[in-house]
């Protein structure tokens, strides 16, 4: 129900055409659209007006107004009503494009649309590109790379390395282009990565991490050839960041690790089926780790069979209202009638129940609980694991969040990492169409009974180990793991 994905939109809007508007669906009627639609129906909206002020607010309003005017194109108004949204709060508020079907194929090629079939190249062979690496006696930035959707050929040419497409994912890159440029002054390395719409994102901080992980700004890539062995922390770790479902490893006798990439409620099935595969293992070893850095929010079933496991006392949750509007209830309908939701007949059950009761209260705020505070309680109390160390960073919330509130409530466990996103307070996001059904209004249905007294959004949750700046990120796990042996 939680997404912290929904947070991320900006890169989508280079996906998205730059045709002018059809005059019926110019960003003015947009965004009187989106703003009489969030300010009727979203459960934070009162609340970040008292935070931030009615006149704070309405100097936004006049900012955005004129911003609106000069938006031509679907993807510059986006950004502009994006950026409006941003007011409220940093997260569980979205702008995303609504995909159209692909029409099928025709036989006939068409004609490529693609407006950069004139930019820059390096005409290099990759055959012959091979060739040379395999001749060369250091390692450094030359190399293949990968990074979806692309692999990148790198070769340096005089004082400078210059990246080229070899293989592209995107319509807007063909093979031989350059894709990035690292530049070297004064024996520092400087850098110009080319988006999909080949704007150039500049960046000072380009590291190469052991042999085959090279960081461009906030730009990864993974050397694909020559592919040259590495220190086993930073394949433990590339493992880690580059994995897209749940596992398990043993990292020694004493220390398990746990990797869960994400809480969507899609890896559900997938995370009980590695838990209950492992299920034996956690509960004869005394450490366990789970790392849920980089995660995307999701689904707070998600993460139900993972606290028997390291559960200690009863688990107390303190409970959501719900904004009643015509609107927001539709979705407890869309619960019934939508199979892409997977509710089974109990479900459907408490949503038609929980309907039936927002229905009778519109323009109030429902809690659809008996009580404030929900308890959760396990029969079990497993001597194994006996410590549990969560790894944390600055893009958990949401769901990452909500499982961590309710983890760090047992005796065992102790977070290590950096503060969370902080994107908890307001949230259930629910999605609509815009009346031209080019994009979707993505706001929230709910508010947490936490506020005002212990509030996340904005701030995150705090570690009890804090990881510095002195310990690479790729030695994180090795660190977790001495600790939590008595190193």
């Amino acid at each position: 129900m939680k997404n912290l994905k929904a947070v991320l939109i900006s890169s989508l809007f280079t996906l998205i055409t730059t045709s002018v508007y059809a005059q019926n669906c110019d960003c003015t009627k947009n965004f009187e659209w989106v703003k009489k639609t969030f300010e009727t129906n979203d459960a934070g909206f009162e609340y970040a007006l008292k935070q931030k002020s009615n006149k704070a607010y309405e100097a936004h309003n006049k900012t955005t107004s004129e911003k609106v005017k000069s938006a031509k194109t679907f993807s510059e108004c986006s950004l502009v009503l994006s950026e409006w949204l941003t007011f409220f709060r940093s997260g569980h508020a979205s702008i995303r494009p609504i995909s159209k079907q692909e029409s099928p194929k025709s036989a006939t090629p068409e004609k490529s649309n693609n407006p950069f079939t004139n930019w820059e190249t390096l005409a290099v062979e990759t055959q012959d590109f091979k060739k040379y690496l395999e001749q060369k006696k250091t390692s450094d930035y030359e190399g293949i790379w990968y990074t979806e959707p692309y692999t990148i050929g790198i070769k340096k040419k005089g004082d400078q390395y210059v990246g080229f497409i070899i293989e592209s994912g995107a319509e807007t890159w063909t093979k031989g282009q350059v894709k990035l440029k690292l530049n070297s002054s004064d024996g520092k390395l400087s850098s110009v990565y080319y988006m999909r719409d080949h704007s150039g994102v500049e960046s000072k901080e380009v590291t190469l991490t052991g042999k085959n992980h090279l960081q461009i700004g906030d730009f990864s890539l993974s050397r694909v050839y020559p592919k040259l062995e590495d220190d086993p922390k930073y394949t433990q770790y590339f493992k880690s960041v580059s994995a897209n479902k749940p596992y398990v490893d043993q990292l020694n006798k004493t220390t398990l690790y746990l990797r869960i990439p994400s809480f969507q409620a899609s890896e559900k099935q997938k995370i009980d089926s590695v838990i209950a595969a492992n299920k034996d293992k956690i509960l004869s070893t005394e450490n366990l780790i789970i790392d849920i850095r980089n995660g995307t929010g999701g689904s707070d079933a998600s993460y139900h069979n993972i606290l028997p496991l390291i559960y200690t006392n009863p688990i107390r949750t303190v409970g959501v209202e719900y904004l009643s509007t015509q609107l927001n209830n539709q979705r407890m309908l869309d619960f019934i009638n939508k199979p892409e939701y997977g509710f089974n007949e109990e479900n459907k059950k408490w949503a038609q129940t929980s309907f039936n009761i927002l229905e009778k209260q519109q323009g109030k705020f429902v809690n659809l609980n008996d009580n404030v505070v929900s308890l959760t309680k396990y029969d079990t109390i497993y001597p194994y694991p006996k410590n549990v160390g969560i790894i944390i960073n600055q893009r958990n919330g949401s769901t990452d969040e909500q499982f961590l509130l309710a983890a760090k409530q047992s005796k065992k466990v102790k977070l290590f990492g950096t503060t969370t996103f902080g994107v908890l307070d307001v949230s259930n996001m629910y999605y609509v169409p815009s009346p031209c059904k080019e994009f979707e209004l993505g706001y929230s249905l709910s508010r947490s009974m936490r506020i005002p007294d212990f509030t996340i959004d904005g701030k995150g949750l705090q570690p009890d180990f804090y990881l510095d700046r002195s310990i690479p990120v790729y030695e994180w796990t090795d660190y977790l793991n001495s600790v939590l042996n008595g190193k």
